[in-house]
């Protein structure tokens, strides 16, 4: 039998694939009922995804990494800007 932290925690990966996917899908789309209905879908999935992490992190689930400092933030944008100068 599954354990309810289980259930959570796969559930929410794969609602994080789905979203994913959404993604991937949306800007690919030339019909733009296709492209609102997909968009739709998409924020009905990422309202399911706060609900899902919520109650895993209520629940201690998952636990999110520690926030990154203000040197490693200006390092990652520092590292960006570069890549994207080439």
């Amino acid at each position: 039998m599954l354990s309810e932290k289980t259930m959570v925690v796969d559930a929410l990966n794969g609602v994080n694939g789905e979203l994913s996917r959404f993604g991937e899908m949306i800007p690919q789309t030339e019909n733009k009922e296709l492209k609102q209905c997909l968009k739709q879908i998409r924020n009905e999935c990422e309202m399911s995804q706060e609900k899902l992490y919520q109650t895993a992190r209520e629940k201690s689930y998952y636990v999110p990494a520690e926030m990154a400092s203000r040197k490693e933030i200006d390092h990652v944008k520092s590292v960006i800007t570069q890549l994207s100068l080439k």
